[in-house]
């Protein structure tokens, strides 16, 4: 096998497209699309989030935030609130289309058309990283199976880094924690 090399860049495969809301201190709505985002122990999440943003001013006032995962069918409203600052448009939600309500568990919006949320406290912000504490995990009831996540109706995409683009999962490919078993002696 040939193998290139190529200089060092943020390439990784999956990396999960994350809406992250929250509340400014009047108790407006925002959201934001983020992609440096992955779960770093059992209750707990870590994104960089530079802090020029309108959600880390937001999140440092209000010590809260959701994380919603984003999904196929809202590719278009996830991808512009990556691309436009609540800085500058205060009202992105709406123009968005989304919906927001207060989570029940945090200071910050549950998002109505995402049907998978992270409740979160921040546990901190330094250098341009933010860990939280999952406090509740909000799911619509539609993406359930047996009482479980069901990815294929959840839908989530992913970031692609390289091309710049958006995809949806594949199919199962094997089962964590058992196939490697077979190897086992």
């Amino acid at each position: 096998m040939s193998r290139v090399n190529l200089e060092p860049k943020p390439f990784m495969y999956p990396m999960p497209v994350l809406i992250i809301g929250t509340y400014d201190e009047n108790g407006v709505p925002n959201a934001m699309n983020a992609a440096w985002g992955i779960i770093t122990d059992y209750q707990e999440i870590t994104i960089s989030l530079a802090k020029e943003h309108k959600t880390a001013k937001n999140l440092l006032a209000t010590k809260a935030f959701t994380v919603s995962i984003a999904t196929e069918d809202m590719v278009i409203p996830c991808d512009y609130v990556g691309i436009e600052s609540g800085n500058k448009v205060p009202n992105k939600l709406e123009i968005a289309g989304f919906h927001a309500r207060k989570s029940e568990f945090v200071n910050a919006p549950l998002i109505e058309e995402l049907p998978m949320t992270l409740e979160c406290k921040v546990k901190s912000y330094e250098d341009e990283i933010l860990v939280g504490e999952i406090v509740n995990i909000s799911v619509d009831e539609r993406i359930l199976t047996d009482g479980k996540i069901d990815p294929k109706k959840l839908k989530p995409i992913t970031y692609d880094p390289v091309n710049h683009a958006y995809i949806s999962l594949g199919e199962k490919v094997g089962n964590a924690f058992k196939d490697g078993l077979k190897l086992k002696k």
